[in-house]
């Protein structure tokens, strides 16, 4: 089969398209013939290698082993399954995630049933159930389990055009919170059709110095800080921030325990739960896929140059099917 390996790190020129062994699904596991796959930031900080901390799991020097093959979430169809596999059969279509195993730039993938891997949204095509995978079920996992989102707060999403912002911006006005979105200029009637409230132009105004309060401030960009936003949240607010850092794991475990205001780092293993929440909040047309650009599997080099200019609204894709839309 064909997939984009890269052994070493670099700029997206350090991917190549290569032919390497097509996986044989084990006994508790199915085979998917992957359909569409997405560039997300992570994808670039992991080819890039720019971090200590994703160093210290794909590699120091190089990429090892099976972190060759970048590509954190998928759709597509099962191709085969497993003697043990009770939850899919051959034909369903599915989406799911892989996290740091990766490799969802290549033709076929295996998982186990018992992955974070879910039966996709009826009424969408494979490469809008592909951007919804992380963004959304990352943006649910904040907002609902970490930072218990109720009716009637005050929610500002920084990065509110971005992959994940514009998942936040829908999920918390299904919770009826009232959203504050915050963009660039361009962005903003982007933003306004998906449900904001109010939205802020980042170039124009500071949101975290404005006289404006809120229970929930979800940094979806990483662009802020604690310290920073502490005086835009109200008594008991949660600052919640996706980005992995030592800092923000300190500051965690550190406002736990200290102060009523408290920053939020967490990290979602198993999706399964949330891809079928969301699974049933776009089939009732609560939740949609916001997609920027759309590339063809051999395009994965361009669709990278693209994504690390750092302006996408919403999600790149990647379409293995040249007819998909």
């Amino acid at each position: 089969m064909r997939a984009f390996v890269y052994e070493k790190y670099g700029s997206p020129e350090v991917l190549e398209l290569k032919e390497v062994q097509k996986p044989t699904p084990k006994s508790n596991e199915v085979l998917i013939k992957i359909q569409a796959t997405t560039v997300t930031a992570a994808d670039c900080m992991m080819r890039s290698g720019d971090t200590f901390l994703s160093r210290i799991i794909l590699g120091f020097a190089n990429p090892k082993g099976k972190y060759k093959i970048l590509g954190t979430e998928f759709s597509g169809k099962i191709e085969s399954i497993g003697p043990k596999v009770t939850l899919f059969k051959t034909g369903d279509k599915v989406y799911g995630f892989r996290g740091f195993g990766t490799g969802t730039y290549a033709e076929f993938k295996c998982m186990p049933e018992n992955g974070s891997l879910a039966k996709m949204p009826s009424n969408l095509t494979f490469s809008e159930a592909a951007s919804l995978v992380d963004s959304a079920s990352t943006a649910l996992f904040f907002l609902k389990n970490k930072a218990n989102i109720k009716q009637g707060q005050k929610v500002l999403i920084n990065g509110a055009s971005g992959g994940m912002g514009v998942f936040a911006v829908q999920i918390a006005k299904y919770f009826d919170a009232e959203v504050t979105g915050v963009c660039s200029t361009k962005n903003i009637e982007l933003v306004k059709s998906i449900g904001a409230d109010k939205v802020i132009d980042y170039s124009k105004d500071d949101f975290a110095k404005n006289e404006n309060t809120y229970d929930i401030i979800f940094d979806t960009v990483s662009k802020s800080s604690f310290s920073g936003c502490k005086k835009a949240l109200k008594p008991k607010g949660k600052y919640l921030v996706t980005k992995l850092s030592l800092l923000r794991i300190f500051q965690t475990l550190w406002t736990k325990i200290q102060g009523n205001k408290r920053t939020i780092f967490a990290m979602s293993v198993n999706k399964t739960k949330a891809l079928k929440i969301i699974k049933n909040l776009v089939e009732e047309g609560k939740l949609k896929p916001v997609i920027d650009k759309a590339y063809a599997f051999e395009q994965i080099a361009e669709a990278h140059q693209y994504v690390d200019k750092g302006h996408k609204k919403g999600n790149v894709v990647i379409a293995f099917d040249e007819s998909e839309p």
